[in-house]
């Protein structure tokens, strides 16, 4: 599975953001993929932000975006979104979304344990 990510930009502080990341070559609706998102800060190592399962009944957040980002995927467009509100200049960093062809573990939720990653769309956030 090849993956895409959008959706990156400049905002101030306080406001929200919407990432997507489509996937192209072998599709949602045939096979089953965990998504999630990681992002890696100037400076920083990459980091785990958030996991969804195939089906979307589960999810998983770092505790630095719990209640403030918001995973989903719509397996029908092939799309998984990262809803990011109350944006702070700690958020600012490269998104990356990556596939692992599993229904769904937290323990895959890791830089080694995903499969497939998408190029990155970055995101900075000024104060």
């Amino acid at each position: 599975v090849q993956l895409q990510a959008y959706g990156g930009g400049l905002v101030q502080a306080g406001t929200s953001l919407r990432l997507s990341c489509v996937a192209s070559g072998r599709t949602f609706s045939r096979y089953k993929y965990m998504m999630a998102w990681f992002r890696q800060a100037p400076g920083k190592e990459r980091e785990f932000v958030a996991a969804i399962s195939w089906s979307g009944g589960s999810t998983s957040y770092d505790d630095s975006v719990k209640g403030r980002f918001t995973i989903s995927r719509d397996n029908a467009e092939n799309t998984v979104y990262l809803q990011m509100n109350s944006l702070k200049p700690e958020d600012t960093a490269v998104y990356y979304c990556a596939a692992r062809e599993v229904d769904y573990s937290r323990d895959y939720a890791t830089e080694f344990g995903m499969q497939e990653w998408g190029q990155g769309t970055l995101v900075t956030v000024s104060s």
